[in-house]
């Protein structure tokens, strides 16, 4: 067998690398879901990385913690790494394993997250989108982080979407996916960051954060992560190292449906469920015979000329169309023509183009966004957080 097709091999029985810290509770809640979890015959690799300085029952958790699926590996660190170097390290196991599961001690699994990770990590490095997927995404975002709305891909019948964001809440690597990005970060890890790369990103902590240098990668390189149609992961957003407390915001349903090796993936270029690191449809610029700049959630920006696609219009350039706000996703309301006067289609080229703003109406957006809200809740939870 030649070295490459031994790393293959590998690449579709992924290490379970598990980082732990302070967080004795959460970690013992994660491992009883990974026990739940199904496996393939083959032994699996379980190794539990403890950052120095954290409380000794993690210590006491992860060593009682009985492994049946192969190798059990408790690591105990002997200098504090913090966050950020302890998730690099940890992450450079899919180097010796092949490929590898990253997951953090506030996160819980499906019974099929194993499945699914060895076949999507599979999917991930064949045919054409060979090299331009730099990781699997067992987690599914339910939010837009960037303006904190509610975000929905658009289900194209397909087990899985892409996300040109790297995913920190359950993620998996090949060997070839994990060196790829090492060898940008050693060259970039001082360099300024571009404006390609979301503002809310860039606000977060150079020496703390790891995930703001994937996220630029991907942006910079035009990769993508393949993100799951129903997650694999949910994070339970325990108070740790980044929270100060308890947070469900965080939370989405996880996958309960039969355990199997039998996924039905799209590819980057047959996808329609292919968005930015601004949680904006890929896609939409299709529809145009122009340059255009897609920014339904308003976190981009103007451009100085081009098509600009936006909620909110401040009387510059020309308003040529405008859609409305009933469909879900969000999108859907663009690429079916529904009319409506909450987004605008505006020509940045023409100036002067004699429209006048125009402001939505804000209690529609909350309303379409929250369908549960009333106002009673909205004067508890301020009543809540004053008092608390």
């Amino acid at each position: 067998m030649t070295k490459d097709l031994e790393r293959v091999k590998m690449a579709i029985h992924p290490a379970i690398v598990i980082i732990a810290y302070n967080r004795a509770e959460p970690l013992k809640r994660l491992l009883k879901s990974i026990e739940r979890a199904s496996y393939p015959d083959e032994g699996v690799t379980l190794i539990i990385s403890i950052d120095a300085g954290g409380a000794k029952e993690v210590k006491t958790v992860a060593d009682d913690f009985d492994w049946k699926h192969g190798e059990k590996k408790v690591i105990h660190r002997p200098e504090p790494l913090g966050l950020k170097k302890h998730v690099l390290l940890c992450s450079s196991y899919a180097m010796e394993y092949g490929s590898a599961i990253i997951l953090e001690d506030d996160l819980y699994v499906a019974r099929d997250f194993y499945y699914f990770a060895m076949a999507a990590i599979e999917h991930s490095e064949k045919g054409e989108d060979a090299g331009r997927i730099a990781g699997v995404s067992l987690y599914n975002h339910l939010l837009n982080v960037h303006v904190r709305e509610p975000f929905e891909a658009v289900d194209d019948g397909a087990d899985n979407w892409y996300f040109q964001f790297a995913s920190s809440w359950g993620q998996a690597y090949t060997a070839s996916q994990w060196s790829a990005f090492k060898e940008w970060f050693d060259k970039n890890d001082n360099t300024p960051f571009p404006d390609s790369v979301p503002a809310f990103v860039r606000s977060w902590s150079d020496e703390k954060s790891w995930l703001k240098y994937f996220i630029r990668y991907v942006v910079q390189e035009d990769k993508y992560f393949l993100y799951p149609r129903v997650s694999r992961t949910t994070n339970f957003g325990d108070e740790g190292t980044h929270a100060v407390g308890q947070c469900c915001d965080l939370q989405v349903p996880l996958y309960r449906g039969p355990v199997g090796d039998s996924y039905d993936f799209s590819s980057l270029s047959d996808s329609v469920s292919v968005y930015d690191a601004f949680f904006e449809n890929a896609y939409l610029p299709s529809l145009f015979d122009r340059d255009i700049r897609i920014d339904l959630y308003g976190a981009k920006g103007a451009p100085e000329s081009g098509l600009y696609l936006t909620c909110r219009y401040d009387g510059k350039g020309k308003l040529l169309k405008t859609y409305g706000r009933s469909l879900r996703p969000i999108d859907a309301n663009i690429s079916e023509d529904i009319s409506g006067n909450d987004f605008f289609l505006i020509d940045m080229d023409v100036t002067g183009g004699g429209s006048s703003p125009v402001i939505p109406d804000e209690t529609d957006k909350y309303l379409y966004n929250y369908r549960a809200f009333k106002a009673k809740y909205g004067v508890s939870i301020i009543k809540r957080r004053l008092f608390k």
